[in-house]
């Protein structure tokens, strides 16, 4: 079946989240990579996106502040606020200790609850050694479990082996085929999200379709257990 087209379609909106530290950064070369693999993914369904790249190292001293004041200077505000809008999310970081950078962990840190609630999120991570590479299931996936986001199934770790490493055809475990599994389950989530079917595009109304709720709507089909108790003899 062919997908109609609204002729008020929007593109999706894809936040790009890179923690690293270097200019040039390994933990951003891993984001594009990431986010390439998205777009195309996309593409494939004949859906447009937008992407908005955050550079943490950019936004450190006003997530610090933040930390301590609870109020976000003008350029994190309209950082958040890009994340409150986002169909889906990218989130990379360099391993500091087996975990995240703190960096990284204090960004999210002030980020409203509810937030990536139900959003698609894909994860990466950086580090010198793939000793390291278990970080994202010891670290990452919990806390985005707790922010209660819709993380997919496969995630990246990239160490500095894989960035000068020659894939060969059919190598399942480069990192281009790695970025490519990544960028199509995110692709697929994201679609989901917006209420979009496949070759259709997504209605104008950022929210139309959406899974994100809210702190106040989490508890919103909770029954009293006298009520439940209530027919009992």
């Amino acid at each position: 079946m062919t997908a109609t087209h609204a002729p008020d379609a929007r593109p999706l909106r894809l936040v790009v989240i890179s923690a690293g530290t270097s200019v040039p950064s390994s933990t951003r070369m891993l984001a594009d990579r990431l986010t390439s693999a998205t777009r195309e993914a996309l593409g494939r369904h004949g859906q447009d996106v937008d992407v908005t790249v955050l550079e943490v190292r950019g936004l450190a001293h006003e997530v610090v502040d933040a930390t301590f004041t609870r109020f976000p200077g003008d350029t994190l505000r309209a950082a958040l606020e890009e994340i409150a809008r986002a169909d889906g999310v990218i989130a990379v970081t360099p391993t500091y200790n087996q975990s995240f950078s703190g960096l990284f962990k204090s960004f999210f840190d002030v980020i409203d609850p509810g937030t990536l609630t139900g959003v698609p999120v894909a994860l990466g991570a950086t580090g010198g050694t793939v000793r390291h590479s278990l970080s994202i299931d010891f670290a990452l996936r919990p806390m985005f479990a707790y922010l209660k986001a819709d993380v997919v199934p496969t995630s990246v770790f990239a160490a500095s082996e894989d960035f000068g490493a020659v894939a060969t055809g059919g190598d399942g475990d480069s990192l281009a085929s790695r970025a490519d599994r990544v960028g199509t389950e995110l692709a697929d989530y994201m679609l989901r999200f917006a209420g979009v079917t496949g070759g259709a595009v997504a209605p104008t109304r950022a929210d139309a379709g959406r899974g994100r709720r809210s702190d106040d709507d989490e508890f919103g089909d909770f029954v009293p257990m006298g009520d439940l108790l209530g027919g009992a003899g």
